[in-house]
């Protein structure tokens, strides 16, 4: 085998460990703060040390890790500051990007955003439920722009607050999830009209209250680093 067989290899590797990793920080499995070491991932993968190496850098660049030298890897934790900055500009970014997709969702995908709306109307308090569904209606409703980096970017920013709005979905009253079921019903309903600005307008507030909603819960935070 070449050198450059096995860099393939290793770099193939490496990304699918990345992979199972960013799926178990969005999933809650590695919760904030939580230790990654790579003799344990290596372990759990089948995987050697250079691809697992390989994903923490990945894991660190997408800021879902951070990495202390000579000390090791943690799942990043966010201040309130941090996850506030993130979702201001996911309230713009967002928007912007559901304005690329909008034209050009056909009628069966809109339907598709409807079925979706519905189902997430319907699973009550299943936390868990609740955020697979919402992923895949928002990230769907994205899925049709053609965009160089913003697609990447708002994905990035969607990992990366993952964490946090599961503790929100989970402390949610009965109002805060009746009116993001509405919020969502109404994005679908301005996509069906062909109005993509009311859609944009109705996201941006839909991510502004969790913005704002978060706010009020500043114990599920990293404490603001000492000036």
């Amino acid at each position: 085998m070449s050198a450059t067989d096995v860099r393939s290899r290793d770099g193939d590797a490496g990304a699918r460990v990345a992979e199972r990793v960013r799926e178990g920080i969005v999933q809650g499995t590695f919760p904030p703060g939580t230790r990654i070491r790579q003799e344990d991932l290596a372990e759990q993968f089948g995987a050697s040390r250079v691809p697992v190496r390989e994903a923490i850098r990945q894991l660190e660049y997408e800021g879902l890790i951070t990495v202390v030298p000579n000390s090791g890897a943690w799942v990043a934790r966010l201040t309130l500051a941090e996850c506030e900055e993130i979702y201001r500009m996911r309230e713009r970014l967002e928007p912007l990007l559901l304005g690329y997709s909008a034209p050009l969702l056909t009628s069966q995908a809109i339907a598709e955003l409807g079925a979706l709306a519905a189902r997430i109307s319907q699973v009550g308090a299943d936390t868990d439920a609740f955020l697979e569904l919402d992923t895949a209606f928002h990230l769907r409703s994205y899925g049709a722009a053609r965009t160089a980096h913003l697609g990447e970017l708002v994905g990035r920013l969607w990992n990366i607050t993952a964490p946090y709005r599961r503790a929100y979905v989970a402390s949610w009253a009965e109002d805060s999830r009746r009116i993001a079921h509405e919020e969502h019903h109404l994005i679908v309903a301005a996509l069906q009209d062909g109005d993509t600005e009311e859609a944009e307008r109705v996201l941006a507030g839909h991510i502004r209250r969790t913005r704002r909603q978060l706010g009020r819960n500043p114990g599920i935070f990293a404490p603001e680093p000492l000036s």
